[in-house]
């Protein structure tokens, strides 16, 4: 490609008494950021979530299941496309056909040792070859490389075991921090026995940490990685991203809690200098006034403007979905306007380049 294309997103959200995402010890992460503690959602809490959401967008064609149990899915397809094999038989064949991809597999109930992404197709693309009676174990391993469901281009996919079988990342997540001090708070709860009329006493105690506070959220894909690795339906992809991101949430402890809200700010940029984070924007801790959200939209788009003039390269284009008032665009969107323009922007590059 003659150049390059990065889309970032950053969001804030403001969210309220909750635990998303904790520690063993079921406290909700933190980080020290700038000298203050943060509130803090691990980029794997968020990738999860937004891999669920695909699940509500894609086929199960388009997307990869993370799992050591991936015996049944070769044999799911074996058997799909030899209708009159007997189980056992469709079961032996999967393995084979998976330690010809260079998989250890300890048994067909367990699977791997360690957890494999896998895709649809590339457990199809295997079915086919052991079917065919094929011995070439290269082949073997270029299904195990080819076909990649559009989680694990976006997401990557490594194993330990075998390098050659890694796939890398195209999209990278930040951790989610607060834009201020947060404090971790305790919430005491009791519950009573219903069918106990007699006794006073609660039949349990105990306590949960929870906190609330307005997150910076932050991501970016590499245009140019992602077209390699799924070609013409990287501007789909791109945009079925920001939507997943954007409207995804951890779910823990969502029953306690009930704490599913959507982001008052998005700022996605095309960049074709280098992904560009404006967590810098926060590392002075927002002050509270009148709530955390609009001091950090002021923050944020003061440091982006700061960073264009001083060292960074201005965006091709920058769009801005907010419930608040906005100083680095002209003109608000509404998401899904937003989200059409990215990706009418990435069809117009991908064309180009071709």
């Amino acid at each position: 490609m003659k150049s390059q294309l990065f889309v970032d997103v950053h969001v804030l959200e403001t969210v309220p008494p909750s635990c998303i995402n904790r520690e063993d010890s079921g406290s909700p992460k933190t980080a020290i950021y700038g000298g203050k503690t943060r509130a803090r959602v691990s980029s794997q809490a968020w990738k999860k979530a937004v891999r669920d959401t695909f699940k509500k967008m894609y086929s199960s064609e388009e997307i990869g299941f993370r799992t050591k149990k991936v015996v049944g899915l070769v044999q799911d397809q074996i058997k799909q496309l030899k209708e009159d094999i007997l189980d056992d038989e469709a079961e032996k064949l999967a393995i084979k056909a998976l330690e010809n991809a260079g998989l250890k597999i300890k048994n067909p109930e367990s699977g791997t040792d360690a957890l494999i992404f896998m895709s649809e197709g590339q457990a199809r693309a295997l079915a086919e070859l052991i079917l065919a009676s094929d011995t070439d174990k290269k082949n073997y391993k270029n299904a195990l490389k080819d076909h990649p469901s559009f989680d694990m281009a976006l997401f990557g996919r490594m194993v330990a075991s075998d390098a050659e079988l890694n796939w890398d990342a195209t999209c990278q997540v930040a951790h989610a921090i607060s834009t201020h001090e947060a404090i971790t708070e305790y919430d005491y709860f009791t519950a009573v026995d219903d069918l106990d009329t007699e006794s006073a006493a609660s039949a349990h105690i105990g306590t949960s940490e929870f906190n609330s506070s307005t997150l910076y959220r932050y991501a970016t894909i590499n245009v140019n990685q992602l077209f390699k690795a799924i070609g013409q339906q990287t501007p789909e992809v791109v945009k079925g991203f920001i939507d997943a991101f954007v409207k995804s949430m951890p779910t823990g402890k969502e029953n306690s809690y009930a704490n599913r809200v959507l982001p008052g700010y998005v700022y996605v940029t095309l960049r074709e200098d280098l992904p560009l984070s404006l967590v810098g924007a926060f590392e002075e801790a927002v002050h509270e006034k009148y709530g955390y959200l609009k001091p950090s939209i002021v923050a944020l788009e003061k440091t982006a403007k700061d960073l264009y003039l001083a060292i960074a390269d201005q965006p091709k284009k920058g769009y801005v979905t907010t419930i608040e008032e906005s100083s680095l665009v002209d003109e608000k969107l509404p998401f899904k306007e937003l989200l059409s323009q990215v990706e009418e922007q990435v069809k117009d590059y991908i064309s180009e380049v071709e």
